[in-house]
Formats: C-alpha cells, sequence, structure tokens
C-alpha cells in the first residue's frame, strides 16, 4: 500500500512501508533522480515537534556517516527535513533481516552465523573506534544484501563521542530482548554493551532461542541482570559444551569481564567451533540428523593429502610447477580450502562473477583439483575486491591464495597474504601451519618467482 502523497521529497517516488525503526517508520522508494530503489526512515510525527528526539534523529545520520565506506554498515545517501519531519535516505537492502531468517528457519548453520557474526563484528568495532556505541544491536538491525552478507542498520539511539549526550543515566533505550545488564539497569552504555547484545544475537541463531527468554518484557529485562547463562547443550544438544565458557564471558554482568572486541568474541567461537569438531562434536542444525563429519566451512583438500602421503608437507603436496627437491617440515593432516557461503545462483550474465566470495568457492575447487594456476587469477581479484575488510569472506580468500602461490613455487609473495589471514583468524591451526610452511619454503629456497623454478 502506497504512502499518502507528500510525505516524502518529489524526488522519492513510490514510497512503500517496510518497517519501523527506532524513532520512525521506513520505507522503500525509488530515487528518481539517480534511478535506484531507497530506504527512507521518517521520524514519527508524534516525536517531530520534540527538538531533543529531532536532534537525537538526525543524529543518527551524522554517527552513520562517520563511518561511510564501511562494508558492513548501512550506507546514508541524504538526510534532510520535509514538511516539518526530518527524514534519513539509506541504501535499500533485499536480504531482509537476521530476526526474519530466524523466524522462518529457526536455528542456523555455524557456518553462516560465524560469517554473519564476522560481519558485524566489522561493523561494531569500527563504530566503537570512532566513539560510536549502537546501544541496539538485534537481529531485526543486521540486514542482509542480495549476496547474504550483514549490513549494522539503525544507529538511531546511538551515542556518538563529540555530539554531546542525550541520554542521562536513568534512561533505558534498546530492545529488552538483547539488552545489556548496565542498560536494563539505567547504567552508561559502552561499547561493551553492544557486544554483550552481539552475544545474545550470537546465541540465538546457534540455538533458535535466547538465553534469558521470559513470559514479559520486565521479566527478560531481569534476568539479563540477574539470570544465569544457561549450557548451549541444554537448549541445542547438537552444539559443543566447548562454547559455554565463550558466551559466560561474552554475557559477564560486568563490562569489565567481556571480551575487548566484537572481533575477538566471534574468533573465540570459531576457535570453540574448530576445536570441537576435530574430536567427537559434530555441528549441525538441530532438525539435521547427526553425522560424524567436518564442518561444512573447513573442507578438506583430499587433491594435496592424497599427493603429499601422510607424512608430506604442503611443499611436497603441490607439485604442480613448484619446487619440491627440498621437503618442508610436514604440517598437520588438515591443510584445508576455505570455502564460505554464496548466495543462490543469480540468472545466467554475459561476463564472469566479480563477487569475492563466489570468485574464493570457484578457485577452492579448482584447488581441489591441484589446478592451482587457473586459481590464482580468481583468488586475486578476490582478495582485490575484499581488500581492507576483516571479515571471514577475506580471511578465506586470503588464505586461499597463499596456499596456491605456496603451490605455485612463490613462497615469499604467499607469506604476506597468510599473514593478513592469520590477523583476522588468529586462531586458526591451518593459517598458522600454513604460515609456517611458507616462510620456511621462503628460507630454503631464497625467493619464488611464480614460474616454479
Amino acid at each position: 500500500m502506497a504512502v499518502s502523497a507528500g510525505l516524502l521529497p518529489d524526488r522519492y517516488t513510490g514510497a512503500q512501508p517496510i518497517g519501523r525503526g527506532g524513532m520512525g517508520e521506513i520505507f522503500r522508494a525509488t530515487d528518481t533522480t539517480l534511478g535506484r530503489a531507497v530506504a527512507v526512515k521518517v521520524l514519527d510525527e508524534r516525536h517531530a515537534q520534540d527538538a531533543s528526539v529531532r536532534e537525537r534523529f538526525t543524529r543518527e545520520a551524522l554517527a552513520v556517516a562517520r563511518l561511510s565506506g564501511n562494508p558492513n554498515i548501512v550506507t546514508i545517501y541524504d538526510v534532510g527535513v520535509h514538511r516539518e519531519r526530518p527524514f534519513i535516505v539509506m541504501e535499500y537492502l533485499a536480504g531482509g533481516s537476521l530476526e526474519q531468517k530466524i523466524r522462518a528457519e529457526g536455528v542456523q548453520s555455524p557456518r553462516e552465523v560465524l560469517e554473519w557474526l564476522e560481519q558485524a563484528a566489522n561493523a561494531l568495532d569500527a563504530a566503537h573506534r570512532e566513539g560510536i556505541v549502537h546501544r541496539d544491536v538485534k537481529p531485526a538491525n543486521l540486514l542482509l544484501d542480495r549476496h547474504g552478507r550483514v549490513h549494522v542498520a539503525d544507529f538511531g539511539i546511538a551515542s556518538a563521542a563529540g555530539l554531546g549526550s542525550l541520554t542521562q543515566t536513568g534512561t533505558v533505550l534498546g530492545t529488552a530482548s538483547y539488552l545489556s545488564p548496565e542498560q536494563a539497569l539505567g547504567e552508561r552504555t559502552t561499547a561493551a554493551s553492544d557486544l554483550y547484545s552481539l552475544g545474545i544475537v550470537a546465541f540465538e541463531l546457534l540455538t533458535g532461542r535466547r538465553p534469558f527468554e521470559g513470559d514479559s518484557v520486565a521479566a527478560e529485562a531481569a534476568a539479563h541482570v540477574t539470570g544465569t547463562v544457561p549450557s548451549v547443550r541444554d537448549v541445542n544438544p547438537t552444539l559443543p559444551s566447548e562454547l559455554d565458557s565463550v558466551f559466560a564471558k561474552a554475557l559477564a554482568k560486568d563490562p569489565a569481564r567481556r571480551y575487548g572486541s566484537a572481533a575477538e568474541f566471534v574468533a573465540a567461537l570459531r576457535h570453540s567451533l574448530e576445536e570441537a569438531a576435530g574430536t567427537t562434536q559434530v555441528i549441525v542444525p538441530v532438525s539435521a540428523p547427526r553425522r560424524r563429519t567436518r564442518p561444512r566451512w573447513l573442507v578438506p583438500l583430499l587433491g594435496l593429502l592424497l599427493a603429499a602421503g601422510a607424512g608430506g608437507g604442503i611443499a611436497g603436496a603441490m607439485l604442480a610447477g613448484g619446487d619440491a627437491k627440498q621437503s618442508l617440515p610436514p604440517v598437520r593432516p588438515s591443510v584445508s580450502v576455505k570455502t564460505v557461503t554464496t548466495p543462490p545462483p543469480t540468472p545466467p550474465s554475459t561476463g564472469p562473477s566479480t563477487d569475492p566470495a563466489a570468485l574464493s568457492n570457484q578457485a577452492s575447487s579448482l584447488m581441489a583439483q591441484q589446478n592451482f594456476q587457473a586459481a590464482l587469477p580468481l583468488l586475486q581479484q578476490a582478495v582485490q575486491e575484499l581488500q581492507g575488510q576483516s571479515t571471514l569472506t577475506a580471511g578465506y580468500a586470503n588464505y586461499n591464495l597463499g596456499v596456491t602461490l605456496i603451490a605455485l613455487g612463490s613462497c615469499s609473495e604467499a607469506t604476506p597474504y597468510l599473514e593478513t589471514a592469520q590477523q583476522i583468524e588468529p586462531s586458526s591451526r591451518e593459517v598458522h601451519d600454513a604460515l609456517k610452511s611458507a616462510q620456511h619454503c621462503s628460507k630454503s629456497h631464497g625467493h619464488g618467482n611464480g614460474n616454479g623454478d
């Protein structure tokens, strides 16, 4: 149903309501000047007469504008006032929200959850470095683009350093289900509050339930202050108990006892999942039968293992153009091609895919066939597209490129990419082993020239 005429400036036509934010309604419209779909957030009429609320609403745009360029934060295109009602024009994301995902599908696969959390963490850590606290991190504010990547939205109740405080102690802002204990008590909100809320989101994505679900908003808010974090296995028996210590820290009542950054929290989650997968636990959705397999995000590079044998190292396995006269220290037999989640297929196009996740996955298939020469340009393009990002996709692409360069005899060229992957995945044993082999290979052979001689 179209909205009443005149609500938006003439430039924005065909407005349709698509949801509500912290202080206003959100519409999908067409920007007739630039010919693109946009999302337009308009301050509620009942709030438009309140100067402090108008200031807070405009402050959302100022806060997010300071973060322009971050790939995981919704982009602001325009800010203005029309008929005494402030509005903000943002990019339109067609993939829905994680809230819709949870409602429609329930428990999500750990591989996708880690990918989404990595992207949300990238956005929140960037905001926190600028002194911006979101204050309302929840699945409804984690929006998906057509490639399935997360963008953090609705900084409408954010508190930005240097812009003056609009929220006094004793005022509660945020959604009760994802509220930190300090927010529930009306105390000062910090970056640690966002990390707590992200922990609640992670728990819900992996188990299908929030840790402190209550019969009422008041009961759930109180549980954040006094409740004990349940074991993930009590909610989803397919999850490993190793996650309990991670969530205990992420959801600590004392903000000082939580993780130092969102990226640190996600890295701890992944490390626990990988450690459990390497022993006895299988990570599968609740509705799926248990199988003793490795998680889908770790796809064994069988071609390498068959070529290397039980005692072989990376260089010994990668004979496709590499100099293998000197063997390298063996790496554990789990050297993997990193495979990331890609969106559903789109209609055929005349040119090759430029989506970095799709490029990395195409390359991983070629690597599994030991066709490293064909994988190389795909990975180089993927890494270039992802330059400067610290997402899981970027980590996987850099890892795959590093392994491919080792295979082609360019060990010294591989090292920077593997170092980048290690910065993104500090707990990954695979990345550590590959980097160690590349450094050893570089010392043994001087430097690789990429031609295998």
